[in-house]
């Protein structure tokens, strides 16, 4: 289960390596519905940022998969062409996803945010993820 507690180490963790990245972004923490636990926008960060965290973690938890991993698909032509614009914007094709599991079992996702490279929002979500299992 997604707690709270668990909510804020993955924060802790994502805006650690952001701050080291010298990178201002949000990190949403969904439960394994997609809603949300807990959201951080750090100072200075894109207005449109916390959002693109909450997708990003959305997608993740429920697909149980780097919210990344379906970009391949989604382009045009491909089975998920068309995917973000489901379920009201609420699924993003974006590096900076990562689910979160205890086990095999998805108990919710992390996204990130706010980076011009998304490259860098995956780090971060990474850096939350270990923060957890430490």
């Amino acid at each position: 289960m997604m707690t709270l507690a668990k909510a804020h180490k993955i924060i802790e963790g994502s805006t650690q390596k952001a701050q080291e990245l010298g990178i201002k972004v949000s990190t949403s923490v969904v439960d394994e519905h997609g809603v949300i636990v807990a959201l951080h926008r750090m100072d200075g960060a894109f207005y449109i940022s916390p959002q693109f965290a909450t997708s990003k973690a959305h997608t993740s938890a429920l697909l149980g998969l780097p919210s990344g991993a379906i970009a391949q698909y989604a382009a045009p032509g491909k089975p998920y062409f068309g995917i973000n614009t489901a379920w009201g914007g609420e699924v993003l094709p974006i590096d900076g996803g990562l689910p979160v599991k205890e086990g095999d079992k998805v108990i919710g996702g992390i996204g990130v945010g706010g980076s011009l490279d998304v490259a860098q929002d995956a780090e971060c979500a990474e850096a939350g993820l270990k923060a957890l299992s430490e």
